[in-house]
């Protein structure tokens, strides 16, 4: 690796489970390059990562893989259990209030290894 000391390289992916270890419309929680991250499996067989915390409950350490995954439309998402804002899988950004975003990774499957990249920079 290359690159200033202690940065991580963007092509750095951290396997963290099977595919097959993961319950549809379910999330579960993995420590990934030092970061809580929530991962999530949908009914079409994709795979989503975002950072395991809720920004609208300041007093509860319920995650949001602890979520109720859905769809609106086109758009999947998991409502936070404390307070049930919608966040898109796909990019973080919470649907009832778009100046709020949780942190979204990028993830691949790779012969049945789930592995999850660099978090993904926001869109402008």
């Amino acid at each position: 690796m290359t690159g200033r000391p202690g940065h991580r390289a963007a092509e750095e992916w951290q396997p963290v489970c099977r595919m097959a270890e993961l319950e549809v419309d379910r999330g579960v929680t993995a420590l990934v390059h030092g970061q809580a991250i929530a991962i999530f499996r949908t009914g079409d067989d994709a795979v989503y990562a975002l950072g395991n915390h809720d920004p609208f409950a300041r007093h509860t350490t319920a995650g949001i893989s602890r979520g109720i995954v859905g769809r609106r439309g086109e758009t999947p998402f998991v409502a936070s259990v404390a307070h049930r804002h919608a966040f898109d899988l796909r990019n973080g950004r919470c649907l009832d209030d778009h100046h709020v975003t949780v942190p979204a990774y990028d993830v691949k499957v790779v012969e049945g290894v789930v592995l999850i990249g660099s978090r993904k920079v926001p869109a402008a």
